[in-house]
């Protein structure tokens, strides 16, 4: 079986018709602003880890255009559920950068309010997001919701999952309206492709019975295209998608990880040459889409974001040392809903309290 990769703009710049994927009327420098900015938000949050103002950081460096492709072709009323490195799509959903910020920073809960920018909460267990937005999407069915669909996003190792076989079949039988995008970043964590399937990704859609299909994954545009497509089709009742976004990770896994442990520099630089932010950039430039003036005011607009966003981080106040027993159980009570759980407070609020009579003495 042939693999068919959609490509609308080449690694050169240059652009690819397919008529069976139209682009419309999509708002290229926007894109290439987009893209622009959230690396440079990444790279500050990276810097901050290692300077240890955050516990963890999961980069996308590399995966730009699969992110802010996809996340352009929603509409305002779609909800997306990611993983935790969906930082591009948070960004296009309107999602403030501080609050993921305060989540890798350990100063929340990790939570947001979902449904104010259409945009789920991260999701650190494996796959499980991929049933959660499955869920949502049978819920837009029984409430006979129009104009509205859902895109779970979630990386290649997670494809191993159980979860995400179910949500197939589930997606599948009840003909859900929701689109399936995996980023295939060639890693899950350490092991590659070859390791986790026999085919590729995009052709285990067939065998439950819905559409497949891979984009080139650094191409903004024909992330775009297929989603919007894909999006489409969820809306029109045609049921679900798989996407599977053929990118690279060009960092680590996360800030713990060490990638030189398990692949090749000379792997890394050949990818380096499909970058998906250069690809847009010599199209506008060829095209004369965008001059110097725009790019480098691109580039100083994220020099500022990068400014705002590690002032930002670094006045977030510590929380409450007894928050860290909040929310964990639901209680109708004054206790926590679990006894163990209370008896371990009082614990730990007595251990602080040994810290306190030590330093009034």
């Amino acid at each position: 079986m042939t693999t068919e990769t959609i490509q609308l703009l080449t690694p050169e710049g240059e652009r690819v018709e397919r008529p069976d994927y139209p682009l419309g009327d999509v708002d290229i420098r926007g894109m290439y602003r987009d893209m622009v900015l959230v690396r440079r938000l990444d790279s500050e949050a990276v810097a901050l880890q290692r300077q240890g103002e955050l516990g963890l950081w999961a980069s996308l460096l590399g995966q730009e255009a699969a992110q802010v492709g996809s996340a352009r072709a929603l509409s305002p009323r779609d909800m997306a559920f990611p993983s935790y490195r969906e930082h591009g799509v948070a960004w296009c959903r309107g999602l403030p950068p501080v609050r993921l910020i305060e989540m890798f920073r350990g100063v929340n809960n990790g939570t947001w309010d979902p449904e104010e920018h259409k945009f789920h909460l991260y999701t650190i267990v494996i796959g499980d997001q991929a049933l959660h937005a499955t869920g949502y999407a049978m819920g837009i069915q029984r409430d006979a919701s129009e104009d509205e669909a859902v895109i779970a996003y979630f990386g290649d190792g997670a494809t191993s999952q159980g979860d995400v076989s179910e949500a197939f079949g589930w997606a599948a039988v009840f003909h859900a309206p929701v689109v399936f995008f995996c980023q295939n970043n060639q890693f899950a964590i350490s092991a590659p492709p070859e390791r986790q399937s026999r085919v590729p990704i995009y052709q285990r859609a067939s065998g439950f019975g819905f559409p497949g299909v891979r984009v080139d994954g650094n191409d903004v545009l024909a992330c775009y295209a297929v989603t919007r497509k894909a999006l489409r089709a969820a809306r029109d009742g045609e049921g679900p998608t798989l996407i599977e976004a053929f990118t690279y990770r060009m960092g680590a896994h996360t800030t713990t990880d060490d990638p030189t442990r398990y692949r090749l520099a000379s792997e890394v630089e050949a990818w380096r040459l499909r970058d998906p932010i250069e690809r847009v950039r010599a199209y506008l430039a060829r095209t004369r889409e965008a001059d110097a003036a725009f790019f480098e005011q691109v580039e100083a607009e994220a020099d500022e974001l990068a400014a705002t966003l590690r002032a930002a981080c670094l006045a977030l106040p510590d929380p409450p040392p007894m928050s860290l027993f909040d929310h964990v159980y639901a209680s109708a009570g004054g206790g926590s809903g679990s006894a163990i759980l209370d008896a371990e407070r009082e614990q730990y609020a007595a251990y602080l309290g040994g810290f306190a009579e030590e330093g009034a003495e």
